[in-house]
């Protein structure tokens, strides 16, 4: 079993393709094409994943258990075989897709390895990219839509109770997360139905205190400019009765940024729709900053999840520092990528 710290080689073209299915899948996980330039090269592995969440059912917050998956040095999906799609998940790594090295053992040449592996790079990219797009029916008539790691998760992997205290053990056996940590999210998973039962807690991070007053994209960040997040109070005044700034809410992981300083990373344009697969076009102001992901320390049903998506945010949360050195941020939060 692979463990965080662990250095590994992902494997040649012909080695990953003799375990995938005709979906382009290892357990109902899709290799994707944007994965295999990887091939041949070396990484650590940052975390199991042991426990993520759940985005695509739909249901009440949960977690999910995914069986013998890694994640690699931050290594994201640059979404240039699906569409475009600017979420830059994390990538899921199969065990099987992967070999324990030596650090100091020789790396092969890559460049060489790619030539000679050039037609189980062509096979195992046609199966790839032909598994990224499947056609469904919508309103009674087929409509395309995209298939990703993303997407399957649910096929992946197995629900898990939100009472079972056994995934957050493993969390700490697999060598996800320290003690002290696990212990400061053990503490908010119990706390926190008990206090909104007892209508102590709400599920909103952040209360309406009047009629959201309203707001527009009109900043027009870009990438590389720096930012700082508005203070709670701030937000609130933007806020609606559900939570959300024109349709976008505002989640409880990204309220420890608040007074933080960051670099905008992107404006986002076209996500993927996790549930059903289908890309959402993005017309309204939609960032994402660099260094900033949710934790899976401060929300329901993200308990130690270790996908560190990016929070998208409104340029109404936001106000632009300008003259300031965008390589030092000012209030950095829990650092989800380590234990």
């Amino acid at each position: 079993m692979l463990r965080p710290g662990d250095v590994v080689e992902v494997r040649s073209a012909a080695e990953i393709l003799a375990t995938l299915d005709g979906d382009a899948a290892t357990d109902a996980m899709p290799f994707m094409p944007e994965m295999l330039q990887h091939a041949g090269r070396r990484f650590t592995v940052s975390r199991r994943a042991e426990k993520i969440c759940d985005t695509v059912s739909g249901g009440p917050p949960r977690s999910l258990r995914m069986r013998d998956t890694v994640l690699l040095d931050g290594l994201r999906c640059d979404g240039s075989a699906h569409g475009g799609c600017q979420a830059g998940c994390l990538f899921y790594w199969k065990e099987s897709w992967l070999r324990r090295v030596d650090a100091e053992s020789e790396l092969e040449d890559h460049d060489e390895l790619e030539n000679r592996d050039l037609d189980a790079r062509d096979r195992l990219e046609a199966l790839a990219r032909e598994a990224t797009r499947v056609v469904d029916e919508l309103d009674g008539e087929p409509a395309e839509k995209y298939s990703c790691q993303a997407t399957q998760t649910l096929r992946a992997s197995e629900p898990l109770n939100n009472y079972d205290p056994r995934p957050f053990v493993r969390e700490l056996t697999a060598g996800n997360v320290g003690p002290l940590r696990l212990l400061r999210v053990v503490a908010r998973a119990v706390s926190g139905p008990i206090l909104r039962r007892l209508r102590l807690l709400s599920w909103h991070p952040i209360q309406r205190q009047s009629e959201p007053l309203p707001t527009r994209g009109d900043l027009n960040l870009q990438p590389g400019d720096t930012v700082e997040v508005r203070s709670k109070e701030e937000i609130a005044r933007t806020i609606d009765g559900k939570g959300k700034t024109r349709g976008l809410w505002f989640d409880w992981e990204m309220v420890p940024y608040c007074g933080g300083r960051y670099r905008v990373r992107d404006r986002v344009e076209r996500i993927i729709d996790e549930r059903t697969g289908r890309m959402i076009e993005i017309g309204s102001d939609c960032l994402i900053l660099d260094n900033v992901v949710c934790s899976g320390e401060c929300s329901t049903g993200h308990w130690l999840c270790p996908r560190a998506s990016y929070p998208y945010w409104r340029e109404a949360w936001l106000r632009r520092v300008d003259g300031v050195d965008p390589s030092v941020t000012r209030g950095s939060p829990v650092d989800a990528t380590t234990p």
